[in-house]
């Protein structure tokens, strides 16, 4: 659990650090129409971990029921490494998210960093709650798709996988920001 949620503090910290003293045009600046700005990036992040949030409260008042897919180790297993790699944060292969996890189309509202810290609070809270679910190899189908199955631990290391990769595009973003306004 400890390594989930260090990961966590340390993306926090670096996001605050980072971004905390950039306005809120600087936040929501885009060095072009397809790029996310960095207050989509974070904005993206909390979107897609929330979507985990209904699941794990379902797995803990033990009505969760995994589709036929998930009986088939070898498919639990290669789905989580492809995600997992997928989400990585070296970022050579630029993918497309799924419709539900799109960030806020326009501008971010202040105050996102705050509310951003709320939620890593909030997902800290709630891998430390499933414990027992992560020592019990719990499978879980993705938020975006029933077929997509892993366990429950991959799923938490796709989370804090995927937020270092938006880390990075958000540093990426910052450097142009930094090169336009010289």
């Amino acid at each position: 659990m400890m390594r989930w949620i260090d990961q966590i503090d340390s993306t926090t910290t670096e996001f605050q650090n980072l971004f905390g003293s950039l306005t809120n045009d600087e936040l929501n600046w885009k060095p072009n129409p397809d790029t996310w700005s960095i207050a989509q990036n974070i904005d993206h992040i909390m979107v897609i971990n929330q979507t985990y949030f209904p699941i794990l409260s379902v797995l803990k008042s033990g009505g969760y029921k995994p589709p036929f897919i998930a009986k088939f180790n070898f498919i639990v297993s290669f789905l989580g490494k492809t995600v997992l790699n997928a989400v990585k944060p070296d970022r050579k292969k630029k993918m497309k998210t799924f419709p539900i996890w799109e960030p806020t189309k326009g501008n971010v509202s202040e105050g996102l960093l705050e509310r951003f810290s709320v939620h890593q609070d909030d997902l800290k809270s709630e891998i430390e709650a499933s414990k027992r679910l992560v020592e019990d190899g719990v499978i879980i189908s993705s938020p975006a798709n029933k077929n997509i199955v892993y366990r429950l631990e991959v799923a938490f290391d796709i989370i804090v996988t995927h937020e270092q990769r938006h880390l990075e595009q958000s540093k990426e973003v910052l450097e142009h920001l930094k090169s336009v306004d010289k």
